[in-house]
């Protein structure tokens, strides 16, 4: 160390999360960021070694093990790699009805890092509990919708966390419409509380940060995508989701035991609701469309802590959609299309709350898994969360340490990395030369 000068540690020795352990360091040096680590400890967890040997019906509800607010992401990722595969293409009812059950997931997920997780930062809360102490409304308001995500997963999916109805080709059973048709009182409540949600978060105090991604998101011609797409690029490239997968190279990296995907094995790029407003907002329902212009968004919002509005903007679109859904519905039958398996390769991609999830699978001729592959959104943006800590630990170092904290918390929740239970998780530690 040159004598006289100054360094400054911002240490993160335990990072609570739903799906993981980690740590954090941002170390400083004379006024200048010098290094930057999201550091994932968690013990491999061994999923895609565990489906291999396993027969190819069962991805779903192995796959649904992984995450406990995003479960119905990996199950209709794990469907569409292995009908893909097998060469089987679902009707539109089918699609419909699964369609109808990620808006469930949306929902809930949304709900809760908007409410429980994200906005007690801004407001200068420790948590959501701190959060209800002085706006108990707005807290109730998180539950409500949430619940309500948690009845559409319940109806369609048979429960509320890893549903049971859901199966490669469909479902095993299609809801009643008097059952669906239930929904709509409730999602109307919701559609009206997501609305106020988007003018609620339009009004917080966002720092002035804008970013550089290079954004990827699902992308389809006559639908907001959510169950399926082809990975769209802001610069305009589109490719399929089997050249998609080809495309994305995941390294370990010395500091985390979770992997970090590249482009090409160069380019760190960014997934989630900032990629798909900038790729998708056009086909977004008008009431969502309406609600972000409202809130002020451009159409490309560039602030990652603008996210929370964007995620609320979801929200609505989310419960629109699934009004509509199930205004529309009609019971697939039956409700699965047959699968057969044969030997092959299918690679499935869906937009999971918190950006696209990817599923490559191989089976041979009996179904049986002879290699997975499964690139979760978090490994997708860890790079660019790095990136965001880098430039909002430099522009904010004139801060003092609690206040650099609350900073840097927020850079990390903005992408929701599958922090679903940490209300407070970083520690600053300040040492001078």
């Amino acid at each position: 160390m040159t004598h006289g000068s100054k360094v400054r540690t911002i240490g993160v020795d335990g990072i609570s999360r739903v799906e993981g352990e980690g740590s954090l360091r941002v170390h400083v040096r004379d006024g200048e960021v010098t290094n930057v680590a999201l550091e994932i400890f968690e013990p491999p967890r061994y999923f895609e070694a565990m489906l291999v040997g396993r027969h190819f019906s069962e991805a779903p509800d192995i796959t649904a093990r992984i995450c406990g607010i995003c479960p119905v992401a990996y199950q209709m990722s794990a469907c569409a790699a292995m009908e893909d595969a097998c060469g089987v293409v679902v009707d539109d009812k089918v699609r419909a009805l699964r369609r109808l059950l990620y808006c469930g997931e949306w929902i809930q997920s949304h709900a809760l890092h908007v409410y429980l997780l994200h906005a007690p930062d801004f407001l200068g809360y420790a948590d959501a509990v701190e959060l209800a102490q002085h706006d108990r409304g707005a807290v109730e308001r998180g539950l409500s919708l949430k619940r309500t995500g948690n009845l559409l997963m319940e109806t369609v999916g048979g429960r509320a966390v890893h549903p049971v109805n859901v199966k490669v080709g469909g479902f095993y059973s299609s809801p009643d419409p008097s059952t669906i048709a239930a929904l709509a009182e409730p999602l109307q409540r919701a559609r009206d509380a997501a609305l106020e949600t988007v003018a609620w978060v339009s009004g917080f105090d966002f720092p002035e940060v804008v970013a550089d991604y290079r954004l990827v998101a699902l992308h389809e011609a006559n639908n907001f995508a959510i169950e399926a797409g082809r990975p769209t690029f802001t610069d305009g490239r589109d490719l399929s989701v089997a050249e998609f997968s080809q495309l994305v190279v995941e390294e370990h990296v010395a500091h985390s035991t979770a992997l970090h995907a590249r482009l090409g094995g160069r380019d760190h790029y960014l997934t989630g609701p900032l990629a798909r407003y900038a790729i998708n907002g056009g086909q977004l329902p008008a009431l969502a469309l309406d609600a972000a212009h409202a809130a002020g968004l451009a159409e490309v919002c560039t602030n990652p802590f603008q996210s929370i509005v964007v995620r609320a903007v979801e929200l609505v679109a989310a419960c629109d959609e699934a009004l509509s859904l199930v205004e529309r519905y009609e019971p697939p039958a039956p409700a699965a299309t047959d699968v057969r398996p044969r030997a092959g390769i299918g690679t499935g991609a869906t937009e999971a709350p918190r950006g696209l999830l990817l599923h490559r699978y191989e089976i041979d001729d009996d179904g049986m898994i002879l290699s997975a592959r499964i690139v979760a959104p978090t490994s997708q943006n860890q790079l660019a969360i790095e990136d965001d800590l880098r430039k909002v630990a430099q522009g904010g170092l004139d801060l003092d340490d609690h206040s650099l904290q609350l900073r840097c918390e927020q850079a990390v929740r903005n992408h929701d990395p599958c922090i679903s239970c940490a209300a407070h998780f970083l520690d600053v530690t300040l040492e001078e030369a």
